[in-house]
C-alpha cells in the first residue's frame, strides 16, 4: 500500500516568501524494506538517508568505541579498493557518502547525481557489504579517535558531560562516551570491528527515505539491491535505564579562569502526550536564545555568561532534561542560582499569554524552513520513521503546537521542572560553590 502526503510550504528566500509543496510517499520495497520518499525531478539529483536503531549502544562488553571505529572506517576502502582508490572513485561520480554512529543508531548519507546513480550505489553498496577493514587503515583512523579522546580529557564541557552521564547511567552504554576509552579503543582488533559492522549494519531496523530525482519503482530496485544482501536481524537493544543521578553539586577541580556547569533530572518521552508542551516550556524557559527567561537573567540582567541553554533530550532507552551554562569562576555560584530559581518560577507560573502566544509564532513558522533542500527533507523523514512518527506529522506538526493552552503549560511545567532534582556538575575551580554529592 502506498501513502501520500502532502504538505504545503511558504518559504522565505530573500526578500520574497516562495510557495513549495511536497509529496511524500511511503510504500513498502520488492523486498520488504520500508522508504518514505519524495520525487522531485527538477535538478537531476537525489539525497538518499539510512537510519539503523542500535548504534554505539550495541558494543560488546569491554569493546566500547567498537561502534563508533566501525563506522570512520567503512568508507576507507572497499572490495578490491583501498582507502585512496575508494576516495577517487568517490570523487569521480561527485557523490557524498557520510557515515556517523550516535548513542542509539547509525546513519548513512548518500548524495549523487542522476547520472551517475547506478555507479553510485554500486560504490555505496560495496562499502556497506565488503568494506575492507585494512589493518593499516584501522590504525589510522585509532590515532584520530585516540587523539579526540585525548582532547576531550582536557575540554571543561566534555570532562562535566562524561561525569555527568556516568552519574545518571552507570554501567549502561549512555554512561560513557561512544568514542570509548583510549584502553578500549587501543584493545579493539580488526575481528572487533567486523563483529561491530555485522550487528550494527541489520535490515531489521532500518529507515530509509530519499528526496529528488527518482521514481518509486526505481527507488524500490535502488534499495533492495543496496541494503538486501545485510544481515536480516541484530542483536538485541539494551534494556531501558533509569536516570540515576539525585539532586546536589559535583564539583571537578580544573584549573580554568571559567567553570562550566552542565545541569539536569529526567526528561519526558518524545511520545508522551504533553510532550508538545514541555516543548514549548523548554522554548521559553532555555531553548529560545537571546529571548529565553535564563539568557534574559543570567545574562542579560546580571551579567554572569556569554550563553545558557536548555535541552529536552528523549533517547530510545531513557529521557533527560539539560541545560549548561559557563561564568567566571567567581560568579559561576551565583548564575547557578539565577538557574535554579528560574527553574522554580517557571515550575511555579508557567508562562504568560504572550510567551506562549510569542512561542507559538515562532516554533510554527521555523518549521516549514527546516525542509530546505533534498539532504535536509529526506534526513526529517528518516528521524521521523525511526522514532514512530506517523507520514502526515509534517502536516499536522503546527497544529500539535497550537493545541497547546495555557492550562496545559502550568499543568505540564509543574509536572516537568523538579528544581529539587536538579544537579550541577561544574568543572573549574568555583569560588563559594561546596559539593554536595
Amino acid at each position: 500500500m502506498i501513502k501520500r502526503v502532502l504538505l504545503s510550504l511558504w518559504v522565505a528566500t530573500g526578500a520574497s516568501t516562495a510557495h513549495a509543496a511536497i509529496e511524500i510517499q511511503d510504500f513498502v520495497t520488492p523486498g520488504g524494506i520500508n522508504v518514505w520518499m519524495v520525487e522531485e525531478p527538477s535538478i537531476p539529483f537525489t539525497a538518499l538517508e539510512i537510519r539503523i536503531r542500535g548504534g554505539a549502544s550495541l558494543d560488546l562488553s569491554g569493546k566500547r568505541g567498537a561502534t563508533n571505529l566501525m563506522m570512520a572506517l567503512i568508507e576507507e576502502g572497499a572490495g578490491d579498493m583501498d582507502a585512496q582508490a575508494f576516495q577517487a572513485k568517490r570523487e569521480s561520480l561527485a557523490a557524498s557518502f557520510g557515515f556517523r554512529a550516535y548513542d542509539d543508531t547509525i546513519s548513512i548519507s548518500a548524495q549523487f547525481l542522476t547520472e551517475n546513480r547506478d555507479e553510485a550505489v554500486a560504490l555505496l553498496r560495496e562499502a556497506l557489504t565488503n568494506p575492507r577493514f585494512d589493518q593499516f587503515a584501522i590504525d589510522r583512523v585509532r590515532a584520530q579517535v585516540l587523539s579526540g579522546i585525548a582532547s576531550d580529557a582536557k575540554n571543561p564541557n566534555r570532562i562535566a558531560s562524561a561525569a555527568f552521564n556516568a552519574a545518571a547511567f552507570g554501567d549502561h552504554p549512555y554512561g560513557s562516551s561512544l568514542d570509548g576509552t583510549a584502553e578500549t579503543v587501543n584493545a579493539l582488533t580488526r575481528d572487533d570491528i567486523v563483529t561491530a559492522h555485522q550487528n550494527a549494519l541489520t535490515r531489521d531496523r532500518m529507515f530509509v527515505s530519499a528526496v529528488g530525482d527518482i521514481t518509486e519503482a526505481e527507488l524500490g530496485a535502488l534499495v533492495d539491491d543496496l541494503l538486501g544482501d545485510l544481515p536480516g536481524e541484530g542483536p538485541p537493544l539494551p534494556e531501558d535505564v533509569e536516570f540515576g543521578l539525585g539532586p546536589g553539586i559535583t564539583v571537578i577541580d580544573f584549573e580554568t579562569p571559567q567553570s562550566v556547569a552542565l545541569f539536569g533530572h529526567e526528561g519526558i518521552e518524545r511520545d508522551d502526550e504533553d510532550f508538545f508542551a514541555a516543548y514549548i516550556i523548554n522554548q521559553v524557559l532555555g531553548a529560545g536564545g537571546f529571548e529565553s527567561r535564563l539568557m534574559t537573567e543570567v545574562r542579560e540582567k546580571r551579567g554572569l555568561t556569554y550563553g545558557i541553554g536548555t535541552y529536552l533530550i528523549p533517547k530510545f532507552h531513557a529521557e533527560l532534561y539539560l541545560g549548561s551554562v559557563a561564568s567566571s569562576n567567581e560568579t559561576i555560584a551565583e548564575a547557578i542560582e539565577v538557574t535554579k530559581a528560574e527553574w522554580a518560577k517557571m515550575a511555579e507560573e508557567g508562562l504568560t499569554e504572550e510567551e506562549l502566544a510569542t512561542a507559538k509564532t515562532y516554533l510554527t513558522g521555523e518549521y516549514p524552513l527546516r525542509f530546505d533542500g533534498n539532504a535536509e527533507i529526506a534526513s526529517i523523514l528518516a528521524g521521523m520513521q525511526m522514532i514512530g512518527l506517523a507520514s502526515d506529522y509534517v502536516v499536522n506538526r503546527n497544529d500539535f503546537i497550537e493545541a497547546v493552552t495555557l492550562d496545559d503549560i502550568k499543568r505540564v511545567a509543574g509536572e516537568l521542572l523538579e528544581t529539587d532534582a536538579l544537579h550541577f556538575v561544574v568543572v573549574g575551580q568555583p569560588v563559594g560553590l561546596d559539593a554536595t554529592q
